[in-house]
């Protein structure tokens, strides 16, 4: 057993492939908590889509919309709605949600980050997606006025996480193949603007922003979830593909005055091991993307699994502060 260890709450997918009509995988799931129940975003992969046997993607039609789920427990999810399609203008397929609250200008926004893909043969890379969620009735909505994308043009970009900084300033987790990079805006409005100028200063100096690098050997590193506060630092748990193209969960202390990284866990805390998480559409996969602080010192997680289903588990969180910060 792993040292520092997440441990999961069910030995079967809390979500599973098929959960919902006219879907077949149902993984990649962010997370946020309100008033007590858990609003989980699940990319769900529309029917039809069908293995690739020439050089190219792994899958043809393979087209992803963001499914919502509840639960009064964080076990027994039930399926709520339809949240994001390619209703959004040039919109092929929505990839890999998170949710995070952000405070700007001294109102909370809670913002649903995600992968942007154009139709395929466009010639467009992936892209970082930004849009406010409005909440009423139990239910988030997207609203149609707070939505970009976000970060450098004409450059494949994915797994964004947004949070704040200690004097309020926005700060952004991206991954440019194969390291993760830091951004840091004053306001939600400089993010948004943020134009051509603003990226290509951020291009030619990537090393200097870079924040975390695959481990000796390891093929990619990416953000899973938004970062958790605590005790004067900021938890960030993310995603890295090792040597053998296994997907695991890690985890990071970062500073949160300026987002730089502080320490990284050696190993990590999370591995494929169930058949669930070893075997489907890419075998070994654990994907965090939801991470949420319990009243009882734990944190609890949500991981799509072997690109088919939704995985939880949790950890607790003074043993793993107490590792990362002897790291420093």
């Amino acid at each position: 057993m792993l040292e520092h260890a997440a441990q999961r709450l069910r030995d079967t997918p809390v979500i599973d492939f098929g959960a919902v009509p006219g879907y077949g995988p149902i993984f990649n799931a962010g997370l946020i908590v309100v008033d007590g129940v858990f609003h989980l975003f699940a990319r769900g992969v529309r029917d039809g889509y069908v293995s690739n046997e020439e050089a190219g993607p792994r899958f043809l039609d393979y087209v992803s919309d963001v499914l919502v789920f509840t639960s009064e427990d964080g076990l027994d999810y039930s399926f709520q709605q339809v949240l994001a399609t390619d209703s959004i203008d040039g919109l092929y397929s929505i990839e890999d949600p998170r949710v995070q609250r952000i405070s700007a200008n001294g109102t909370e926004h809670v913002l649903m980050t995600y992968t942007y893909l154009s139709e395929p043969g466009s010639g467009k890379p992936w892209r970082v997606g930004v849009h406010r969620l409005v909440y009423a009735d139990g239910r988030f909505a997207i609203s149609p006025t707070w939505g970009r994308i976000v970060g450098p043009e004409g450059v494949p970009d994915k797994d964004c996480v947004l949070f704040n900084l200690r004097d309020g300033r926005l700060a952004l987790i991206h991954r440019i193949h194969p390291n993760m990079q830091l951004a840091v805006f004053d306001s939600l409005e400089h993010l948004y603007e943020a134009n051509g100028d603003y990226w290509d200063a951020h291009l030619r100096e990537l090393e200097r922003h870079t924040l975390i690098r695959p481990a000796l050997g390891g093929l990619g590193v990416g953000a899973g979830a938004p970062p958790i506060a605590a005790d004067g630092g900021l938890l960030l748990f993310y995603h890295e593909r090792d040597a053998d193209s296994r997907y695991t969960i890690n985890v990071a202390l970062l500073d949160d005055e300026t987002g730089a990284l502080r320490s990284v866990l050696d190993r990590p805390i999370l591995r494929p091991e169930l058949p669930w998480e070893r075997n489907g559409d890419v075998d070994d996969v654990v994907f965090v993307q939801g991470a949420i602080g319990r009243p009882d010192g734990t944190i609890y997680l949500t991981y799509g699994a072997a690109d088919r289903c939704v995985g939880v588990a949790t950890i607790d969180a003074a043993p793993l502060i107490d590792a990362l910060r002897s790291a420093c």
